[in-house]
């Protein structure tokens, strides 16, 4: 079958599997949204007067085919391909001759790949989203259930003052609250249509790129061309820092449950379900998932730092260089988004060990709040302090919970405000459902039916 660059002769073996390298095998992620910006684009040219509607019509439907045939795992990408692009167009020009030769009329490879990984990228940011704030919603609950439940706070790793495993719990949640505004971000980036860019320089033609836009559902047309090919790894790079972000606070959550599960401390229990053994340890339950957790997010971090890398110097346009970003692309935010689900489902499976959480308050825990209750009575904090440094001991006996009560300022361990996190995460939620039904519905009608652009690898095996 012909390359799309077909000039009547072969490259050279090895040049040619240097060049494909392995970008088939991740082009059969886009096959779905190669197809339906296809869709899109023949629209848009038999509006134009370039694709009589029988040729329309036939390459939607065939398009179509594609797309059924794909979800059934019988359509291929083969290396002779090189890309899910040759492959379509080559199946279309099989099944309707002439019309299959005239898809890719005032278009290139380059806009082409650039819509299906924007069309990628906005279906798996809205499952990454629906993700974080799922895992959100999971600790605010968790602490909700254990907003009094007494856990020394800790600073250097050492006991410091009390806090609580509510505080502990909603922190991590407020903090991936906030980490969706990167994302919602990310998505507004990803939502601009580079179709009729062409490969960076427009076309001299009359294309209607507003209405492939609308077709396909983007808020915006990526107005210049040339910044719309510039843009070719930058988008998928502030994609992959927002999932960075979230790995990061996921590292922390993964590091504290290691630590806080350690037979020495025992604030928490893994359940046996979510822990492997060791094949030589008859007793080992090792939290495995945890562990790499923490570990995945330095991948997606050096994932997102291989897509910098790629594109960090280029010149303006098209450079092959690109392609080398796609790989790391995927593999950062797929492996993102597992990150999360499997805090979820841990969150969800979590023991909260009570009398192990409470024996971990020592005396030091309470020396600042005895300090504190000094400069009340009129000492200066400096001689309360040293005061109070002297003789640690007196402070044996306290009620960890009562401690935990006193400290009533907003979002302090006996003053949560739930009510702020989860305020934001239902306007969060809003806005990824009102986004992800527009989307759909515009989908919907050219399509005929709902498209999944990203499938979760996790989900599919």
């Amino acid at each position: 079958m012909a390359k799309l660059w077909d000039k009547g002769y072969r490259l050279e073996s090895l040049l040619e599997a240097f060049t494909v390298g392995d970008d088939w095998r991740a082009d059969a992620r886009l096959v779905s949204a190669d197809c339906v910006a296809s869709m899109a684009h023949a629209a848009m040219l038999e509006s134009i007067g370039l694709l009589t509607r029988r040729d329309a019509e036939g390459l939607k439907r065939e398009l179509g085919a594609i797309i059924e045939a794909a979800d059934r795992g019988q359509f291929t990408i083969q290396p002779s391909d090189e890309d899910c692009h040759t492959a379509i167009e080559n199946r279309l020009t099989a099944v309707l001759g002439d019309a299959g030769k005239k898809i890719h009329t005032g278009r290139s490879r380059n806009d082409q790949v650039l819509a299906a990984l924007r069309l990628w990228t906005r279906d798996f940011l809205f499952a990454f989203q629906e993700s974080c704030l799922s895992l959100s919603g999971q600790l605010l609950d968790f602490a909700e259930k254990h907003r009094m439940v007494p856990m020394a706070g800790r600073t250097h790793l050492q006991p410091a003052m009390p806090s609580s495993v509510g505080l502990w719990a909603a922190a991590h949640a407020e903090e991936l609250i906030d980490e969706m505004l990167l994302a919602s971000t990310a998505f507004h980036l990803a939502d601009a249509c580079p179709l009729g860019s062409a490969a960076s320089y427009g076309v001299p033609l009359p294309l209607n790129r507003e209405m492939v836009s609308d077709l396909l559902g983007f808020d915006r047309v990526q107005n210049n061309v040339l910044y719309a090919n510039n843009s070719r790894g930058r988008v998928e790079s502030i994609v992959l820092s927002a999932v960075e972000q979230v790995c990061l606070t996921l590292a922390r959550m993964a590091g504290d449950l290691i630590l806080f599960s350690l037979p020495e401390f025992g604030w928490f229990t893994l359940p046996k379900e979510l822990c492997s053994g060791s094949s030589i340890m008859p007793q080992k339950r090792n939290p495995d998932g945890l562990e790499l957790v923490r570990a995945k997010a330095a991948v997606v971090g050096a994932d997102l730092d291989a897509v910098k890398a790629v594109v960090r110097g280029l010149p303006s346009g098209y450079h092959r260089d690109f392609q080398l970003t796609k790989e790391p692309f995927f593999r950062g935010c797929e492996t993102g988004l597992a990150c999360v689900r499997i805090m979820d489902l841990t969150v969800s499976k979590l023991s909260v060990n009570v009398e192990r959480l409470a024996a971990g308050f020592t005396p030091d825990v309470f020396a600042t709040d005895r300090a504190l209750e000094l400069v009340a009575e009129g000492l200066p904090f400096r001689d309360a302090y040293r005061q109070v440094g002297a003789n640690l001991e007196a402070l044996r006996g306290r009620d960890p919970v009562q401690a935990i009560g006193l400290r009533t300022s907003t979002g302090a361990p006996g003053n949560l405000r739930l009510d702020v996190p989860r305020e934001a995460a239902a306007k969060a939620a809003s806005a990824v459902r009102a986004r992800r039904e527009r989307i759909a519905g515009r989908i919907r009608a050219l399509a005929g039916c709902d498209v999944p652009f990203f499938r979760d690898p996790l989900q599919d095996r």
